[in-house]
């Protein structure tokens, strides 16, 4: 990774978001550290605006694995700056999408919520493209994100997006990730609704657990031994969440050893959770219970190790469950202790907070679609479908609004020669496409600062601003030669296609026409004159151009 800026090329980049990214997705802050010193020069050397805002979201990572939370925020902000040059497509929707989860990893939800918001309307919006690695990438993070902030249905929304786009997409590897991400994220939620009481739709969570599990396991692809541990993991409390409790014990034992001789320290903390929750259940499904105390040991380990990685979600939960389970074996003293830490981490503020966030999440969603949808039907109530000019009720709206006397306007009328005879002789496909290409002839041809409308039909309409009428006679002039000039011959017309103009000049100062339709009648009006002399001509009240067709 030595290329310079001038010989970057898009692969070095690309490597390196999807190495850094890949590393941000592990417990070992170690890997991160090591991939980011070894790709940083790459993403220093990029100046485009997405790359620089992928470097400050990376350096804003490190910063938080390095305990300098102030820098992690500038990094951030830096990168939410560097972003809003960019468009709203799949790549925005992941860099965004990853500040999210960098934002609640810091504890600052109300921004890690706002910027969550601003991923997800980019990512399920129809113009963000087909299926792609970065759109599931960017439902992956989400997901993550949402369940850091207790949003656990949305999060299990964003995962099954994510397996959507992956099982569309061709890398077995994405799609074993994305059953997996899914797998985790239903078993969560049963684990949640099974602890509010509703346990019907419990097990229907837990079943989708299983069959997102096996349904990786039957994918031609060996994953590495920590992913395939947290499988294994998973699907064993999906097992339990449905009720499978004996079966789910024994392949939660083998995987919780093989965790502990060699995974991380969040996978160890994840599986002594899940373990200590099916001998919970155990000791409350078997008479005289026996798996109490195992299962408050394992809950202790499992707040260190979560403590220790940072993921204050679950350390929270393991507090909340420590209370509860050495409350139910009479300890009240130390449950009151569990409690106590549980109550200064959160409370119900907190969970209020999330419950309001979670309606203001759907109801942005939704408000910021309808402002789109709104959009789209002005542009269609505003814009011509076949050749993309603004339509005669965006021209009327346009002249109404213009100020006439003050300084000299000049409106053009141009109609295309024969143009029935077009549609006649071959299709009215043709004829279609020769209205696009006298459209793209105009806007091409025409001065800055001039506006081409398509009025109706085969006519157009050119808005001169300030152009007097012999600027207009030359400005027209050089539109209809670039007409005439064009080459014709793919679409096999009789004759090539050739356009008359009239033009008619407001010249201040309360001379010429009064009005918009005062100007257009008589721009009208001379088109009318050039379609008389012989068609391929511009007229005007004062004459005709310096240079047109010959009669």
């Amino acid at each position: 990774m030595t290329a310079g800026p001038d010989r970057l090329v898009e692969g070095e980049l690309d490597d390196a978001l999807w190495c850094l990214l890949a590393a941000s997705d592990d417990d070992d802050p170690t890997r991160f550290t090591a991939e980011h010193d070894r790709v940083e020069p790459v993403l220093v050397a990029a100046t485009e605006p997405l790359w620089t805002a992928w470097r400050h979201a990376f350096a804003a990572r490190r910063s938080l694995l390095e305990g300098d939370r102030e820098a992690a925020a500038a990094g951030v902000r830096a990168a939410r700056d560097a972003l809003i040059r960019c468009p709203p497509d799949a790549r925005t929707a992941l860099t965004l999408a990853y500040l999210a989860h960098v934002e609640v990893a810091s504890d600052h939800f109300d921004a890690a919520m706002l910027t969550a918001i601003d991923a997800s309307l980019i990512a399920e919006s129809p113009g963000v493209g087909g299926p792609s690695r970065e759109l599931h990438q960017a439902h992956q993070w989400l997901s993550l994100t949402l369940t850091a902030l207790d949003l656990e249905e949305l999060a299990v929304a964003q995962a099954l997006s994510g397996h959507r786009v992956a099982a569309a997409l061709p890398d077995l590897a994405d799609q074993w990730r994305l059953l997996q991400l899914c797998a985790q994220q239903h078993a969560e939620l049963a684990q949640t609704l099974h602890r509010r009481g509703d346990t019907d739709r419990s097990r229907e969570l837990a079943d989708v657990a299983v069959e997102c599990a096996q349904t990786a396991r039957a994918l031609d692809w060996e994953p590495d031994p920590a992913e395939q541990s947290l499988l294994d993991v998973v699907q064993a409390w999906g097992l339990a969440c449905r009720g499978d409790l004996d079966d789910a014990l024994g392949p939660l034992r083998s995987a919780h050893r093989r965790v502990h001789r060699d995974g991380g320290i969040w996978l160890r903390g994840y599986t002594d959770l899940v373990l200590a929750r099916l001998l919970t259940r155990l000791s409350q499904s078997q008479a005289g219970g026996g798996h109490g105390a195992e299962a408050t040991d394992l809950l202790v380990d499992a707040a260190g190790a979560f403590a220790a990685t940072g993921d204050r979600r679950r350390y929270r939960q393991c507090l909340l469950e420590l209370g509860q389970s050495t409350a139910a074996m009479g300890r009240p003293a130390e449950a009151l202790h569990w409690l106590e830490a549980y109550r200064a981490d959160t409370g119900r503020a907190h969970a209020r907070g999330r419950e309001l966030w979670a309606e203001m999440f759907v109801r942005r969603s939704r408000l910021r679609e309808a402002e789109r949808q709104t959009a789209v039907l002005r542009r269609h109530a505003m814009e011509d479908p076949l050749t993309g000019l603004g339509n005669r009720r965006s021209a009327e709206r346009r002249l109404s609004s213009l100020r006439l006397g003050d300084e000299p306007l000049s409106l053009a009328v141009v109609d295309v020669d024969r143009f029935k005879e077009v549609n006649d002789d071959t299709s009215h496909t043709h004829g279609d496409e020769v209205l696009r290409r006298v459209a793209g002839l105009l806007l091409e041809h025409s001065r800055t600062g001039d506006e081409v409308y398509r009025w109706a039909g085969d006519e157009f309409l050119v808005v001169l601003p300030t152009a007097t009428e012999s600027q207009a006679l030359v400005a027209m002039d050089r539109l209809r030669a670039a007409v005439a000039a064009a080459d014709w011959g793919d679409l096999q017309l009789a004759e090539p296609v050739t356009v008359s103009i009239g033009v008619a000049t407001e010249a201040g100062a309360g001379e010429g026409p009064f009005g918009w339709r005062s100007l257009f009648d008589t721009a009208d009006l001379h088109l009318f004159t050039a379609k008389r002399s012989g068609r391929n001509r511009v007229r005007a009240p004062g004459g005709r151009a310096p240079c047109e067709g010959a009669p």
